[in-house]
């Protein structure tokens, strides 16, 4: 966004300016990228895509009940088999829901909540101090932004982190460990959160990281959030320029996503894609909704309330139907040689933000 540093995930920080295609600062961009990747120990190898799946919580059956076999309520049948009392009568099955009811996110729901990575503080609000502390203090943001609209917090755990280097399959990036999703995904369950897990893919495909979550998105209350901008095509290293998405694939992500919300028979699922600059997100004429997710345009980047309504203005500017609106605001960055916004202020704008994001 105009005016201001840049922060995204771990491949570090950009300047921002007028200019709809920024240079980023190389050097810190990378510096934060190893720090973030290598420093810390938590993210691990890229080439070990299954990490996550084997520790993945098991999906609950339609309704959230846990099937179990039946013993000891029935009569036994001349073959010795039980048989229900003929009294008994078939349990309706109870549909999955969001954290706080319904199937429905939009218009009931407004979301607003943290994004980060737990022990990098760079990454984000979320990654910042005792996560069971940061999600109750979102919790308590979300309320601040309810306008007539019921708050659900949500938590955007990075899941997919753009690296500078490139890794034992040379595709710029490392995935967070299931034990740290499981972590958060247990928190979010205990808040009544939502858990977004955003994708930071460097050179790898999107839609192939996408499923390599596909354990975690076969639950009512978890959603996908894309960073675009580290999307790098081949010869590209993150930290260097922004990366690029279009309608095509952001397109084939939500088919995707839609194909597992019909088949487990899911709420309705949040798809956000983060974007900084005009640039990032190309022929977003051919986007396409896809049945069961909300499709949620994020206008990201750092700066002062006038730089940031500004290119909140060009971003919204032609957008497609059917397209929701989100909002990204920095605690430090933003308030660096200016202020944050208020959330009178973000809810003054038009589209008003259905999502509002805080790192």
């Amino acid at each position: 966004m105009d005016g201001g540093i840049r922060r995204a995930g771990a491949a570090g920080r950009r300047p921002a300016t007028s200019s709809p295609s920024p240079s980023p600062d190389a050097s810190r961009r990378h510096l934060l990228a190893a720090t973030a990747a290598a420093g810390l120990g938590l993210l691990t190898a890229c080439g070990q895509p299954s990490s996550r799946a084997d520790s993945a919580p098991k999906a609950s059956p339609p309704g959230g009940a846990s099937s179990s076999p039946s013993g000891g309520s029935g009569s036994p049948s001349p073959s010795g088999a039980a048989t229900a009392p003929p009294s008994a009568r078939p349990t309706k099955r109870r549909r999955p829901e969001l954290p706080r009811g319904g199937r429905e996110l939009f218009p009931r729901y407004r979301l607003v909540g943290f994004c980060g990575l737990p022990g990098a503080a760079a990454l984000g609000r979320l990654g910042t101090g005792d996560p069971e502390k940061r999600a109750a203090e979102a919790e308590k943001v979300a309320h601040s932004y309810a306008a007539g609209r019921e708050p659900l917090p949500v938590l955007e755990l990075l899941a997919t982190v753009a690296n500078a280097t490139a890794g034992p399959d040379g595709a710029y990036r490392s995935r967070t460990p299931a034990a740290t999703v499981r972590r958060f995904h247990r928190l979010a369950r205990d808040r009544r959160a939502l858990l977004l897990l955003n994708i930071q893919p460097g050179r790898a495909s999107v839609l192939d990281e996408v499923k390599a979550l596909r354990e975690w998105l076969v639950h009512p209350d978890v959603g996908i959030a894309l960073d675009p901008e580290w999307e790098m095509s081949s010869g590209q290293v993150p930290g260097d320029t922004y990366g690029h998405t279009d309608g095509q694939e952001l397109t084939k992500v939500a088919r995707y996503v839609s194909g597992l919300v019909r088949e487990h028979d899911l709420p309705q699922k949040p798809l956000v894609f983060h974007q900084v600059a005009e640039s990032v997100v190309g022929e977003e004429s051919a986007l396409r909704p896809q049945p069961g997710v909300a499709l949620i345009k994020s206008a990201d980047g750092i700066g002062s309330p006038g730089l940031k309504r500004g290119t909140w203005r060009r971003l919204v500017k032609d957008m497609p139907d059917g397209l929701h609106t989100g909002f990204k605001l920095f605690y430090e960055e933003d308030a660096k040689g200016s202020r944050l916004m208020t959330p009178k202020e973000v809810l003054a704008l038009r589209p008003q933000p259905e999502y509002v994001m805080y790192e």
